[in-house]
């Protein structure tokens, strides 16, 4: 700690701390001034009882000394203490009140007759003791008081007829006593001086604690960030190490698969000629035979029950080779509505209905559904046996039915086997039967695996034939299934934008209402996506222009406009549709937009829809539902207000 010998500022590299000290030393010090000042205003104003009994014949002027011009003085300092922009003034009106203190005895001194004034100058100690201590004055200013009053005083003693030992005496009684007190007052604005360098020293180290916990607390953080994020990186590894095992074992069941197939198609390739042309004599010839025998010959009977197991053979044959030639059969652009339509108006339909009257079948086909490209036979013979198989798991009244719908997935699926993102045509079957076990759900599609009565129906065969179809045509299945609470069954065919016969797909006349020639700009992060909508667009004649995400749309609209936005709800990665549309907002308050997804309009579509956004379009686009939608919000007058 640097302080001045004298001053005792603060000097040096501590000269700083002069400033703050001062204003610390008034501010922590006021109450104890106020508290002081009041009781020596008390004390000066009580010895004027000391005045009447001493200096009866003067009284009134010592009282005028103590209460006109000392003790108002005192009370005005004490009011200073409460006006913050008096205390820089505080020290200096305390050591004037303090010389106007001692003053005012001196001239009581005077006033006072002999020897009575020889006595007075006692009051003066008592002046020193509130200047030096009680009032926290510091050095100088004290100092300053108590030789002014020690000079007034011997000044006055000289003048008047003091004897010489009272003078020497009273002299060295007040010297003293002012030496003492500036002891004391030095003592106690060093010691002052000394804890405030302390707090300052406290306050330093603390900061530097702060800082160093801070420090900690940050590399804490980082540590754990990093931490963290090593663990989720485990994480991630070994989620992609158990769906990369769950994913080998799939591919292992399918291998599976495809070798049983591939061991029955070398059966059959290896059996099928002979056979068929042993099953040939066993079919044909009973035909001959029945011709010319009567029905009521015994031998009808025995002939009959021949043939037909020579067809049941045949059939067993057929679908063997069926096997085999998956792939082979030419394939065309189909229409599932139309392949169900036609097998609903066969004479198998009708059969398998008479023989389950207690079954109620349904039909529920989805207009506008999309093409697929496959053969047309396959798929009819795949819902023979899936309908088929629904009936015959009714034992009691029940219902069977049958649907189509067009299906969007912007990802993946995990289901009864993965299936890819894309546009597909789904044909359902759902009944009400008696369900399917967990087991026998993954063994369904193996050959010969059936849980028919022997005897009665199924060759084993039907589901692997099921499977094979779909395979054939790159789609997937879905099955769920419960015991005694029915099964479902979903066939996921991938969707093609061809029209029958290799034409683009017919345009109704109705969509000449739906033509324009606005902008269009379609937003989605999947590329055939973007392709298709733009197709079907540019077709009705709009000029269409395709970026792949929310971020690259904004990015367009601020260099360009668009009269209206096909924003697709979901992207990945980057914003999504509703944050895209809210950025839009902030670039052109009047953007037209309508939105798409794969999925159900969503609790952020209807937020889109309440900032301004039109119609919601579901994936698969269908060509008359965009064009209605975006000629609907053109054709719309601009008169929302963000609701």
């Amino acid at each position: 700690m640097h302080l001045h010998w004298l001053t005792l500022n603060f000097t040096g590299p501590n000269a700083f701390l002069e400033v703050p000290f001062r204003a610390h030393y008034v501010l922590h010090t006021l109450w104890q001034v106020r508290i002081a000042l009041f009781l020596g205003a008390v004390m000066y104003g009580f010895f004027g009882v000391l005045d009447a009994i001493v200096l009866p014949l003067h009284k009134h002027i010592t009282w005028s000394i103590r209460y006109l011009f000392v003790c108002p003085a005192i009370l005005a300092v004490s009011a200073a203490t409460f006006y913050p922009r008096l205390h820089k003034i505080l020290q200096p009106l305390m050591s004037l009140l303090i010389s106007a203190g001692g003053l005012g005895i001196i001239l009581m001194i005077i006033v006072a007759p002999p020897p009575i004034n020889y006595y007075y100058y006692a009051g003066l100690i008592l002046v020193f003791m509130f200047g030096y201590s009680f009032i926290y004055l510091r050095f100088l200013w004290a100092s300053l008081s108590g030789w002014i009053i020690v000079a007034l005083y011997m000044l006055v003693a000289f003048h008047l007829p003091f004897p010489n030992l009272e003078i020497v005496s009273n002299g060295f009684f007040l010297v003293s006593a002012n030496i003492a007190g500036m002891l004391v007052s030095y003592t106690i604005e060093y010691a002052s001086r000394r804890n405030y360098f302390l707090l300052y020293l406290l306050a330093k180290e603390q900061q530097k604690i702060r800082e160093i916990n801070e420090l900690l607390e940050l590399r804490v953080m980082e540590r754990t960030a990093e931490l963290r994020e090593i663990n989720c990186q485990l994480s991630r590894e070994i989620a992609e190490r158990h769906q990369a095992e769950q994913e080998r074992n799939q591919l292992e069941s399918q291998l599976k698969q495809a070798e049983k197939l591939e061991a029955i198609g070398k059966l059959a390739a290896g059996v099928a000629h002979d056979l068929n042309n042993v099953l040939s004599g066993i079919v044909t010839y009973p035909d001959f035979l029945l011709i010319n025998i009567d029905e009521k010959d015994r031998l009808y009977k025995p002939m009959k029950t021949i043939q037909q197991s020579g067809l049941k053979a045949a059939a067993i044959v057929q679908d063997l080779l069926s096997l085999t030639r998956q792939g082979i059969a030419e394939k065309t652009v189909a229409n599932l509505n139309d392949i169900v339509e036609d097998y609903i108006n066969s004479p198998e339909y009708g059969d398998a209905l008479r023989h389950h009257p207690h079954v109620e079948a349904r039909i529920d086909l989805q207009e506008n559904l999309l093409n697929v490209y496959g053969a047309s036979l396959n798929i009819s013979k795949a819902l023979m046996n899936v309908f088929n198989n629904a009936l015959e798991a009714i034992n009691k009244h029940g219902r069977v039915e049958i649907a189509t719908r067009n299906v969007y997935l912007d990802r993946h699926v995990d289901a009864y086997e993965r299936i890819a993102q894309g546009e597909y045509a789904v044909l359902s079957i759902t009944d009400t039967g008696v369900g399917i076990s967990e087991d026998d759900q993954r063994r369904i599609f193996e050959p010969f695996f059936t849980r028919k009565k022997l005897g009665r129906s199924g060759t084993g065969l039907g589901m692997t034939l099921v499977w094979s179809t779909v395979k054939d045509h790159d789609g997937y299945i879905d099955m769920t299934s419960s015991e005694g609470e029915g099964t479902a069954l979903h066939i996921y065919f991938p969707a093609t934008r061809q029209g029958k016969n290799s034409v683009p797909a017919g345009t109704p006349s109705s969509l000449e209402d739906y033509r324009g020639r606005e902008k269009v700009l379609v937003v989605d992060d999947i590329e055939e996506q973007r392709t298709i909508a733009a197709s079907m667009l540019g077709m009705l004649g709009y000029s269409v222009h395709t970026v792949d995400g929310g971020e690259a749309a904004l990015a367009y609209l601020k260099e360009e406009t668009a009269d209206i936005v096909v924003l697709d709800m979901i992207m990945e990665p980057g914003i999504d549709g509703l944050e895209t549309y809210q950025r839009m907002l902030a670039i052109n308050p009047s953007q037209k937009a309508v939105i798409a997804s794969g999925f159900s309009a969503s609790e952020r579509v209807r937020k889109a829809q309440e900032l301004g956004a039109g119609s919601f379009i579901r994936k698969p686009y269908v060509l008359q539902e965009i064009a209605a939608a975006i000629r609907k919000e053109l054709d719309r007058e601009p008169n929302r207000s963000g609701s």
